[in-house]
């Protein structure tokens, strides 16, 4: 891992040290995404189960995952995974609850009153990634804020064949109904429909490059909405001297195993600490069962050693983190400072993997430095909301020639009708 003296660097380097990995063959990601969504438009079901066998190496019959399949996947789990799911489910339930929002209602003026509420979304997809690590998780993440809301129909799309976890945490949440299919395809059915899948409205999920290509060409042809544009994912770790090199090696480490393209970075103070968290890192790798695709990412990331916490702070907020954890003495001193980041882990004994499971906040985040004008998946993406008013006779009256005057000055001559037509009528 790269260590760089952030005093010693010109501006050019500076900005280059921030760089994202890139994602390679961007252009033949879109067309082959394009390709496998033309293809699900116009075969439907067939070539669903098509790349199914393709992509997953499963050969499947049917799409739909039926109750029976359900219920067999739940009892051939554990005890102690549906227990932990279970406490994971009940927080992050607790934090999202909290989230429902308040109508507001505000008088502008005496007989004027206008009001925001909400509704919810009628029909969401939600696409949960599987391989090698089947992300149970994101079940949750997802599922649980659509069934607050009170979506009417939530489905649930993941690669065939379904991982067991994802199966009960569907059931657990009240999903209603469940696909066995992946990748682009799958985003596909979901945004345009096919014989057994109905379109929905909007579409959340993370996934490889290929899903986060299949989401922005479904949004683009306004086929669905989706939640966000997802890249490769990234920590970012702030470091004192007082925070062990073992738990910050270890929050480094959580994040590359992800994928070869996750970067992770850390801002400490000093040289000598910098080569402490490389030593941890060099022997907890290789405890990983996925080293491999950990040392892939920690190939892409980088040390950089800065003079004080306030110019991490600085560093941080330019690179704009998807996770960023504060490893500092009073920690939550810092955190008025920090402007841009998806999700704050606060202190040594919040490591990230809290949040991706169970602490309650969502780990569905923007990433590539989305998180400067992107907010963290929250209740609200499961929602729209709508604005109401409604005037009294003597409200209309009191607004009247304000809005006359200012439909005159845009030359609108039916908005000012629409307004004089009334006032004639209550004289």
């Amino acid at each position: 891992m790269q260590i760089l003296e952030y005093k010693n660097l010109s501006q050019d380097e500076k900005e280059k040290a921030l760089l994202r990995p890139a994602i390679d063959a961007k252009e033949e990601i879109i067309k082959r995404s394009k390709d496998i969504i033309n293809d699900v438009k116009a075969r439907g079901d067939e070539a669903l189960i098509e790349q199914a066998l393709k992509f997953d190496k499963v050969n499947i019959n049917s799409l739909k995952i039926s109750k029976k399949d359900i219920e067999e996947a739940s009892k051939r789990l554990s005890k102690d995974l549906k227990n932990s799911i279970k406490i994971a489910y009940k927080n992050i339930y607790s934090f999202h609850k909290a989230q429902v929002f308040k109508p507001i209602k505000v008088q502008t003026m005496k007989g004027v009153c206008c009001e925001l509420v909400s509704r919810p979304i009628d029909s969401v997809g939600l696409y949960i990634p599987g391989g090698l690590a089947p992300l149970l998780s994101t079940t949750l993440m997802l599922a649980i804020p659509a069934k607050i809301a009170k979506c009417k129909r939530i489905v649930l799309a993941s690669p065939a064949k379904i991982d067991d976890s994802i199966l009960f945490c569907a059931k657990l949440c009240g999903v209603d109904e469940i696909y066995q299919m992946g990748g682009a395809g799958a985003i596909a059915a979901l945004a345009y429909g096919t014989k057994t899948v109905a379109k929905v409205d909007k579409i959340f999920g993370p996934g490889n490059a290929y899903v986060t290509a299949a989401k922005a060409i479904v949004s683009a042809e306004n086929a669905a909405a989706i939640d966000m544009q997802a890249g490769p994912s990234e920590v970012l770790v702030i470091a004192d001297n007082s925070a062990k090199p073992s738990f910050v090696a270890s929050d480094l480490l959580s994040q590359a195993e992800h994928g070869a393209d996750s970067q992770v970075i850390l801002l400490c103070l000093s040289s000598s600490y910098a080569k402490e968290v490389v030593k941890e890192l060099e022997t907890q790798i290789e405890k990983l069962p996925r080293k491999e695709i950990a040392k892939k990412s920690i190939a892409n990331s980088k040390i950089i050693v800065v003079k004080n916490l306030k110019e991490a702070l600085e560093v941080s907020n330019e690179y704009a983190p998807e996770h960023l954890i504060l490893q500092v003495k009073q920690a939550r001193k810092l955190l008025q400072d920090v402007k841009h980041a998806g999700s704050v882990f606060l202190g040594e004994y919040s490591p990230e993997s809290m949040g991706d499971y169970a602490s309650g906040t969502n780990h569905v985040l923007p990433t590539y430095g989305l998180t400067k004008t992107h907010s963290s998946l929250n209740l609200s993406d499961f929602y729209k909301k709508m604005t109401v008013q409604e005037l009294s006779k003597s409200g209309f009256k009191k607004l009247a020639k304000t809005v006359e005057i200012l439909a005159a000055a845009e030359h609108l001559d039916a908005h000012k009708k629409a307004v004089s037509l009334r006032i004639k009528s209550l004289k």
